[in-house]
């Protein structure tokens, strides 16, 4: 009697075992998402507004949208110390362009063009030189207009670094867009 009582207490579950292919199908899931396509199209217009804000707020030098790197007072102090006069670094690109076309011209002298080549790789030489010393020129002065502002034990490592990497680029191709005009005291 005990046994009989025992089995129809445990008498399965209520519903039959659904099949491998049934559970497998169930649990299918997109993997990126199953959205309509104007929710696509109004997701991707959304993120090309945000990135247009981006770009424009940090051309702007608004200190929310720069990189980590190029945020603080001590950074934007050396950005308007290197943007407020003209520096050698400027001219890289413009002089390398230069020598490609005196390089490409052919005299018909083998002497010539070997001369020719000579004083333009002699020139870029003394252009880097003069690049070289301009940015640690540079570097030392923003250094010490940050001591003189912040104090000495306040500035920021890598300041004089990021102050002579910048004097290297030209102008129009420096983030963010230069604040202070040429020539401007600072």
């Amino acid at each position: 009697m005990s046994e009989n009582n025992h089995e129809s207490a445990t008498t399965g579950k209520g519903r039959p075992t659904p099949s491998r292919k049934q559970q497998e199908a169930a649990r299918v899931r997109p993997l990126v998402g199953n959205k309509s396509p104007e929710a696509k199209k109004a997701e991707r217009a959304k993120a090309r507004t945000e990135r247009e804000r981006t770009r424009a707020g940090m051309m702007a030098g608004e200190e929310k949208y720069l990189t980590i790197r190029v945020r603080g007072p001590q950074r934007r102090l050396a950005r308007d110390v290197v943007d407020s006069q003209f520096t050698v670094g400027e001219l890289v690109l413009p002089a390398l362009f230069i020598v490609i076309i005196v390089s490409a011209i052919d005299t018909g002298s083998t002497q010539i063009n070997y001369q020719i080549q000579l004083y333009t790789l002699l020139a870029m030489w003394a252009l880097f030189l003069a690049i070289g010393a301009n940015a640690f020129l540079i570097g030392r002065k923003v250094a010490k207009k940050l001591e003189q502002k912040y104090g000495a034990d306040k500035v920021e490592r890598g300041v004089r670094w990021y102050a002579a990497m910048r004097s290297i680029q030209m102008r129009p191709m420096r983030l963010p867009k230069p604040q202070v005009k040429r020539g401007e005291k600072i």
